[in-house]
């Protein structure tokens, strides 16, 4: 059905993310990097509220990224070990590029938070389907520090939450596939009953 290599359709239906620790440089350029944050703002947003926000950790900030994240993990794990710390310092500084993406509902809106936080999420995936369309690897993580209060404190407020962190640069290696759900274990025909 998707014949065409080049199709929006075959892009989506072959489209995987990349392991951030296999990013390297180059990453997007300013111009890519705005481009592709413009095409990841077109996403389904009930009351065109933009209910999440992108922060750019730039190059010259990963090292205070890190020295927060070790702060936070400190705070929440004061037993912390080598091997664990090391850990936080490689998420911080792997890939060229890091935008953490941030749902960030309005509250005196009359549109249903769950829609706002369904918009960041596609919100997220759209940053990742961007970059890759527009060339470079791209993925998607949470992990500890998308739920902890300290490292969402240092780039908004409750009831902002982070979304996700999506790491943004050129694949080291081929992109491995992974396996995909069973179409008939996901998708089936509403009988009209429960």
């Amino acid at each position: 059905m998707f014949n065409d290599p080049s199709s929006p359709a075959q892009f989506l239906a072959t489209r995987r993310s990349a392991k951030p620790r296999d990013l390297v440089a180059p990453g997007p350029d300013d111009a890519a990097l705005r481009a592709i944050l413009t095409t990841a703002a077109r996403v389904p947003d009930h009351g065109k509220l933009a209910p999440w926000r992108f922060v750019i950790v730039g190059a010259d900030r990963r090292d205070a990224f890190a020295a927060l994240l070790a702060d936070a993990y400190r705070a929440d794990k004061p037993d912390a070990g080598r091997l664990e710390m090391e850990a936080i310092a490689q998420f911080a500084h792997q890939a060229p590029t890091l935008i953490v993406v941030l749902s960030a509902p309005r509250e005196d809106s009359h549109i249903p938070l769950w829609e706002q936080e369904l918009s960041a999420g596609a919100a997220c995936h759209s940053l990742v389907a961007a970059a890759t369309a527009t060339g470079f690897g791209a993925g998607w993580l949470t992990g500890w520090a998308a739920y902890s209060n300290r490292v969402r404190d240092a780039f908004g407020a409750a009831p902002q939450r982070i979304a996700g962190f999506v790491f943004i640069g050129t694949p080291s290696k081929p992109l491995e596939e992974r396996p995909r759900p069973d179409l008939d274990a996901v998708a089936t025909h509403w009988s009209g009953t429960a």
